[in-house]
């Protein structure tokens, strides 16, 4: 069965990285195309970046140079590095991906920007 893990999130403080990993099982980002969303408490999911399995990627504005996605050469895990960090890109952080026509999702993982 598929399925999304992500990892990497913690408590920082504004200005500092933090890179955030999702591994994929049964499931290579070699040949699908995965987003990050992101959602604080009260608030609507936001889209984060995109990677297609062609390796292109595409950011919101609102993290445009400062996230970078990567991605390892076997296709199995796929990164977010967030570099400059700010108080508003606090928030559960998800990886996704659609696979045979099925949106699957990670259960997330926390990430708090403070000062």
């Amino acid at each position: 069965q598929v399925q999304l893990v992500e990892s990497g999130g913690d408590f920082i403080q504004a200005g500092g990285s933090l890179r955030l990993s999702c591994i994929g099982h049964g499931i290579l980002f070699t040949n699908n195309d995965m987003d990050w969303y992101r959602q604080a408490p009260g608030m609507q999911r936001e889209w984060v970046a995109g990677l297609t399995s062609y390796g292109s990627t595409d950011y919101a504005e609102s993290v445009k140079g400062r996230f970078t996605v990567a991605r390892d050469k076997d296709g199995a895990t796929v990164y977010l590095e967030m570099n400059s960090l700010k108080p508003e890109d606090t928030g559960v952080y998800y990886c996704t991906s659609m696979i045979r026509g099925y949106d699957y999702w990670g259960q997330g993982t926390q990430v708090t920007v403070s000062s």
